[in-house]
């Protein structure tokens, strides 16, 4: 047992010693997902800070783990690890200082950049020629690993949650919920990593020495993946000659099933990688050949797909990044098959380089085409529809809701993205209040919203307006009782008993089923539907969308002796295939007269 313990004491040296740096970001990034976990949101505004750290320190998990291996076949590991810790604290820069600013375009920044930290992983310690088996190796050994960290890490996190659940409820401690979500986020995170390293212990020689080729990846490869890429090419190629024959466009869907196809189908060569030198595996090496002249077909399909909806509605963060990976995926197939002594390290490589392009090169990265091209779209369309009037939208001019729509998901999609001076230079000055008042909230959905409201003169369609929802919003929160005797909850009232109020009772029936929103009723004889109120009141904004906050949602009535307040939290408009309008709370003020 002693021994036991000697010899984990002595592994765990090893580790800290070894990887310091990932395993202090791993601590990091655990204990700031506790924080956050831990943070009552409403007494601590600050709590986007938590988010923020650990955001960037499990980036720098990948990060610091990609840099040691280079160390250990360079050196200057000291060096290396100070770069590391720059640029993480350079990406914290980049990130908002408020979650109200954290908008999806931080997503295209962050998800890709954890992407190309996990790809600077698998090569970053082959560049140069030769070591093309080691640098198999060495990603097998990671990958397996890695499956072998995410089962350990399972059962250790759900033994220990269950153990605590356990002591909770035989014991009687009554433990806070949170301290089951603290508990995983410590250990799916650093006790993950500590986990990964366990089996990484040897370093970089252990994980690129050549070992015997697992038969499980063959029959995997062999009869799971080439199945699925037979059937995929079935499905792609009777698609073509549909479009062929019929002599149409391309649906944009099929571009995710040609990645797919290509994906599998380069996972499934790099599997089987070493084998193509076998004699006993000539299907490696034939099926290594075919593969690629058959994506070159697809290709042009993929390509005619993306330009359909690029052509058609502009670049977005989404559309550039599906258009750079057939651009790369289109690299990887004229090399192997132009280059006579093709490596695989090219694909991890090439990927990086292009996702790196899409991130930082001036002028040509993901967010300034999106914006360039959205602006131009915007300006088209405004142009097109003849609603520029001395510089500015002309929002009384007669338009159809599919063009009244897309002018405000344009604003949206560039009010997200800082081009607010760009924005209100186009609306006249009478409009911009709002807008502005608005922006300074960062409620973007309020700005697409009025400016989908400000259109006066829309030609509906049934078809675009099928399935658009409009929230309407009570800004503020804070409810005054000043002159009123007594204030209840719609959703908690007692209907079927009904509130005394001296002799008097009043009942209120709050969004039955018959489609009344809420009724109040006195003694049983006097009634107050308050449903056609509600929906007059949302006639209104008929012409809106999306979510619009207002000062206060609130209705008044006489009832008997007394004077009936009715404040609402937010009024909700549904249109599927019919209106369907319900409410999240509210609020009842009660006085006599």
């Amino acid at each position: 047992m002693l021994k036991k313990i000697r010899d984990i004491s002595g592994k765990t040296g090893e580790i800290i010693r070894e990887y310091p740096m990932v395993l202090l970001m791993s601590f990091l990034g655990a204990v700031s997902w506790m924080c956050f976990a831990h943070t009552d949101f409403n007494s601590h505004p600050n709590f986007f800070v938590f988010i923020k750290f650990a955001i960037v320190s499990c980036l720098g998990i990948s990060v610091m783990f990609a840099l040691n291996m280079l160390s250990q076949r360079i050196g200057k590991r000291f060096l290396l690890e100070m770069g590391g810790v720059i640029f993480l604290v350079f990406f914290y820069l980049i990130l908002p200082e408020n979650e109200k600013y954290f908008t999806e375009r931080y997503a295209f920044l962050i998800v890709p950049t954890f992407i190309l930290s996990h790809l600077l992983v698998s090569f970053t310690a082959f560049f140069g020629k030769g070591k093309e088996l080691n640098f198999w190796q060495f990603n097998k050994n990671l990958f397996i690993n890695l499956f072998l960290t995410a089962v350990f890490t399972g059962v250790l996190t759900g033994g220990v949650e269950l153990a605590i659940l356990a002591v909770d409820k035989l014991f009687d401690f009554n433990f806070n919920q949170r301290y089951y979500l603290e508990t995983f986020y410590f250990l799916a995170i650093f006790g993950s990593t500590f986990i990964f390293l366990l089996f990484n212990e040897k370093g970089l020689l252990q994980l690129e020495k050549d070992g015997t080729y697992p038969v499980i990846l063959k029959f995997f490869t062999q009869y799971i993946l080439i199945p699925l890429l037979l059937l995929y090419a079935v499905i792609l190629y009777f698609y073509s000659a549909k479009i062929l024959i019929n002599w149409e466009l391309p649906r944009g869907w099929v571009s995710y099933l040609i990645l797919a196809y290509s994906v599998v189908g380069i996972l499934a060569l790099l599997l089987v990688h070493p084998l193509k030198k076998e004699l006993s595996a000539s299907w490696v090496r034939i099926f290594s050949k075919i593969f690629y002249f058959t994506v070159i077909p697809l290709l042009a399909l993929l390509f005619t797909a993306i330009f359909t909806r690029i052509l058609e509605y502009g670049y977005t963060e989404p559309r550039y990044f599906v258009l750079l990976i057939a651009l790369w995926l289109t690299s990887v197939v004229l090399y192997f098959i132009v280059a006579k002594k093709a490596t695989i390290k090219f694909i991890p490589i090439s990927l990086f380089s292009f996702g790196l392009f899409s991130l930082v090169f001036p002028y040509l990265n993901t967010f300034s085409v999106s914006k360039r091209s959205q602006k131009s779209e915007l300006r088209e369309v405004i142009i097109q529809n003849k609603l520029l009037e001395n510089g500015k939208i002309n929002f009384s001019k007669k338009v159809s809701d599919t063009v009244a729509d897309e002018i405000a998901s344009k604003f949206d999609f560039l009010v997200k993205r800082d081009e607010k001076d760009f924005l209100l230079q186009l609306i006249p000055r009478k409009d911009q209040k709002l807008i502005i008042k608005s922006l300074e909230k960062r409620d973007f959905y309020g700005v697409q919203s009025q400016i989908r409201s400000a259109f006066s003169n829309v030609d509906k369609t049934k078809k675009s307006f099928r399935g658009e929802n409009f929230e309407l919003v009570s800004e503020n929160r804070l409810r005054s009782v000043q002159g009123y005797d007594f204030f209840t909850r719609a959703a908690n009232f007692p209907s079927e008993q009904g509130l005394t109020i001296n002799t008097d009772i009043l009942r209120v029936y709050s969004q039955q089923r018959n489609g009344e929103l809420l009724i109040l009723t006195l003694n049983n004889k006097e009634k107050w539907d308050a449903t056609p109120a509600i929906k007059q009141l949302l006639r209104k904004y008929d012409q809106c969308t999306g979510r619009l906050l207002v000062p206060e949602i609130a209705l008044e009535k006489d009832l008997g002796n007394y004077h009936l307040k009715i404040i609402f939290d937010n009024l909700i408009r549904e249109n599927s295939v019919t209106e369907n309008i319900y409410f999240g709370e509210a609020y009842i003020l009660i006085r006599r007269r």
